[in-house]
């Protein structure tokens, strides 16, 4: 996963906050168009209630005298093969503070020899994707403000995602994952261990764009399919 996905103000979206029972969905951002270090919306539970908090999609951050800031190590994505390992940023998230992050689709580049050869955006016609994330809180010291940083987990490449990507694919839920995902009391991390293997849990229309700033076709799109 490439750093960008989308959040449309359609049905789905909708229907994936009502199924999440979120008392809050009128806080749920919509953007076509976001990528790392901007805000985000994500669903955690507190006190036995799921709310949205918006969250800055970079899980570690610094203080500064106004607040805080993206850390220089890159952690937009945690990859999975990181979340068992002691000490890595993703380690006690993955245990304690997991979160949803909903989207309707995401962006994928392609790259040869670290160059972008070619984009493609990503879009659910039929359901909203429910994001497996990790979310950390930061208070800060002098303004007592209180911050949320998330990440999304990346998962092994998949083989359907080959032509676009080859590096990683996000790893989302199925939805009787939902509520223990976003259970804080649930550190059995093992039951888990399907979310942490490549998965495409719904149909996607693959389009190829000119650049994501612009996203623009310049193909004929195509479909990937689920897996069963």
């Amino acid at each position: 996963m490439c750093g960008r996905f989308n959040v449309n103000d359609d049905s789905n979206v909708q229907y994936l906050l009502d199924r999440l029972e979120v008392i809050n969905p009128d806080k749920q951002r919509h953007d076509p168009f976001i990528m790392p270090c901007q805000s985000v919306s994500i669903v955690i539970e507190q006190q036995s209630q799921r709310v949205i908090k918006p969250a800055t999609w970079w899980l570690l951050l610094d203080a500064n005298e106004q607040g805080f800031k993206p850390s220089k190590y890159t952690s937009f994505n945690t990859r999975f093969d990181q979340v068992n390992i002691h000490g890595s940023a993703g380690y006690l998230p993955f245990r304690q503070q997991r979160c949803i992050i909903p989207a309707s689709g995401f962006g994928e580049t392609m790259f040869i020899n670290k160059r972008p050869l070619m984009y493609h955006d990503l879009m659910s016609p039929d359901r909203a994707i429910a994001f497996a994330g990790l979310y950390n809180t930061w208070q800060h010291q002098q303004t007592g403000e209180l911050s949320y940083s998330c990440s999304i987990i990346t998962n092994a490449p998949h083989i359907k995602l080959a032509q676009i990507h080859t590096k990683a694919s996000p790893a989302m839920l199925t939805a009787d994952k939902y509520d223990q995902w976003l259970d804080p009391a649930l550190q059995d991390v093992s039951v888990f261990s399907e979310v942490l293997k490549p998965r495409i849990i719904t149909d996607f229309v693959a389009q190829r764009i000119n650049k994501p700033s612009l996203r623009q076709p310049v193909a004929t799109s195509f479909m990937i399919t689920a897996d069963k």
